[in-house]
């Protein structure tokens, strides 16, 4: 009987889950075709996600429409092989095992389209990255 290998599962964490993580999530999901498990969540989600990510992500023909911001658990983090903070600050449980990285990036919350579009492509480099490392040729 084979085995079928895990799926690594990475979890983008903020403090609203309206923005950064919710734009690696759907750009890691896109990208990993079923390779990565794309999560997010926040230690304090917001009500909404931003309209500017929305817009933004919407440009490269990714929806987040019906994205809603999600509360960070232990749960989550724990069912993580990566977790990547991206403005979480002090609130992001650790556990051993679990790799996590800290992703210094701009917030988009109160920013126009133009600055958003800059945030929303320096998250998709550093997805490109980390794809290429979860998932080698």
């Amino acid at each position: 009987m084979t085995v079928a290998p895990k799926v690594p599962t990475v979890l983008f964490v903020c403090v609203h889950n309206a923005g950064r993580s919710q734009m690696a999530a759907a750009f890691l999901a896109h990208k990993a075709a079923g390779r990565v498990r794309a999560l997010s969540a926040g230690s304090a989600p917001g009500p909404r996600v931003n309209p500017a990510a929305v817009a933004a992500m919407a440009e490269r023909g990714l929806s987040l429409a019906d994205a809603v911001p999600k509360k960070l658990t232990e749960v989550g983090v724990r069912e993580a092989d990566v977790v990547v903070t991206v403005g979480c600050g002090d609130a992001c449980p650790y556990f051993p095992g679990t790799t996590y990285e800290d992703w210094a990036l701009a917030d988009p919350a109160g920013q126009g389209l133009e600055t958003v579009r800059g945030i929303r492509d320096e998250i998709e480099r550093r997805v490109d990255a980390l794809l290429a490392r979860l998932t080698p040729a």
